[in-house]
């Protein structure tokens, strides 16, 4: 629930009395971003993790899983607890927990003995930031003037992807060059300079009747997808017919069958299954959880073909500073991507323009699996990647927004984005089990094909469900 007081248009009180401190916007663009970049210490720096901690490249790609899982799970806890007068402390509290979990990280670098376990344990309260982006369009919407909120929410929009386009060199600079301990402690100077300002500019919002919060149903939901994708990774060390991988499997079916039948019979769910995934909505929910997975199950394969350098000549054994460039045009293309898409919007129908964000990273998909030997072949999938992403993401939107009642347009988009963020955790962990299943514990060239084809194969299966969900009988109306 949005609760703001009365505006003259000047963006002033009605009293007279200046309604926003005067660096709340540059602060709010800061906190999205710092995000971002807070965020990209995972993808880049996974094979850095895997090589100077001497662990397998599974165990070290649970730090990249791991944030996203948390994001996942803290996106709907922190927006049912930031309504009203907690908005202020929800923000400030969730960048203190970011800052801690940096430290944390940095920690564990550093010192031997605690190693990957403390980095991982880190960067799942990095994770909460995640979650801070909403928080941030929630509080631009509730305190700027009408003739401003327009440009700062896309301002704000972009920024986690302007973040990571700029964190994802930054950091593997930084890492390249002081080692990955320092990565992450730059990461803390970042996130602890954001803490500050957020301090000083977030603004108190009045005291009103605020939701109840169960935390029980995300904290479930979180526990049975990480107990899943635990099962799965696993299979690569353990073999799928182990007596444990098959527990876990289990237990994780089990527990997100819970989640959905304890959301299904209270009349104030977290989550609204029921609206998500009926009529015109289901297309968009079920397309943004595979289109998350496929997307960073692509960015992990390309860290991975970046930095590797096999005897055998696989791999382009670059630095992980190149590694970080590569992501550069991903982030650029996918702005360009997100306008396009919306450019098409305004002269065919958006559930055509869908499928069509789906097909060019389809396209990058097997550009990577078929042409992976040089530099260039990469970036050029990057690219290609970023605009299929940017279309997708940007379209999602537009077609949950006319699929549901306008009371429901806010909580229908914020489930929308933890399916995301789910899909992003189970492409993460997906993309090093099918690498590892295909090639075995050392990376080869035809495991990388065959776990690019399956990503591909992934968004054959989102470009089936846009068309069968998109079908006039189902076709919501605009």
């Amino acid at each position: 629930m949005v609760f703001s007081s009365p505006v003259d248009g000047t963006g002033t009180t009605a009293g007279g009395a200046e309604r926003t401190p005067r660096l709340l916007v540059p602060t709010l663009v800061l906190l999205t971003t710092v995000t971002g970049v807070v965020s990209s210490l995972g993808a880049p720096l996974v094979p850095t993790i895997a090589r100077d901690l001497d662990v397998t490249l599974s165990t070290a790609q649970w730090t990249l899983t791991a944030a996203l899982l948390a994001g996942a799970v803290a996106t709907p806890v922190m927006g049912r607890y930031a309504a009203a007068h907690r908005r202020r402390p929800v923000v400030v509290g969730g960048m203190a927990v970011v800052v801690l979990g940096t430290v944390l990280s940095a920690l564990g670098a550093a010192i031997d003995t605690l190693g990957v376990q403390l980095i991982i344990a880190g960067r799942v309260l990095q994770g909460v930031g995640m979650a801070l982006t909403p928080l941030a369009m929630a509080v631009a919407r509730d305190v700027l003037p009408a003739h401003r909120l327009g440009s700062v929410i896309a301002v704000l929009s972009v920024g986690t992807v302007a973040g990571a386009g700029l964190g994802y060199p930054l950091t593997a600079a930084v890492a390249q060059l002081g080692g990955l301990a320092a990565a992450f402690w730059f990461g803390a100077a970042l996130s602890g300079l954001t803490l500050a300002l957020a301090w000083w500019q977030v603004p108190a919002a009045p005291r009103a009747v605020t939701p109840k919060v169960r935390p029980s149903e995300a904290l479930l939901l979180g526990a049975a997808t990480l107990t899943l994708l635990l099962g799965i990774s696993q299979s690569t060390s353990w073999g799928w017919a182990d007596a444990r991988t098959l527990v876990l499997l289990a237990v994780g079916v089990l527990g997100i069958a819970g989640w959905v039948w304890l959301t299904l019979h209270r009349d104030t769910p977290l989550v609204d299954l029921r609206l998500a995934f009926r009529g015109a909505a289901a297309g968009p929910n079920v397309t943004g959880l595979l289109a998350g997975a496929g997307m960073y199950m692509g960015l992990t394969l390309l860290m991975i073909l970046v930095q590797t350098d096999t005897d055998d000549g696989w791999g382009l054994g670059q630095p992980v500073l190149v590694a970080g460039l590569m992501l550069v045009p991903y982030s650029i293309m996918s702005v360009v991507g997100s306008r396009i898409s919306l450019w098409l919007g305004r002269y065919v129908d958006h559930v055509r323009v869908l499928p069509l964000g789906c097909a060019v990273y389809l396209a990058s998909a097997l550009l990577l699996a078929f042409a992976h030997d040089h530099v260039w072949q990469a970036l050029l999938a990057m690219a290609l990647a970023g605009l299929g992403s940017g279309g997708t993401f940007a379209t999602l939107p537009v077609l949950l927004v006319r699929a549901v009642p306008p009371t429901e347009t806010g909580s229908a988009l914020a489930f929308n984005l933890v399916l995301r963020y789910v899909g992003f955790a189970v492409g993460s962990a997906a993309g090093v089990t099918a690498l590892g299943l295909a090639s075995g514990p050392v990376p080869d060239e035809r495991g990388f094909v065959i776990a690019s084809l399956v990503n591909a194969a992934l968004w054959v299966v989102a470009i089936g469900v846009v068309l069968w969900f998109s079908r006039p009988a189902t076709r919501g109306t605009p």
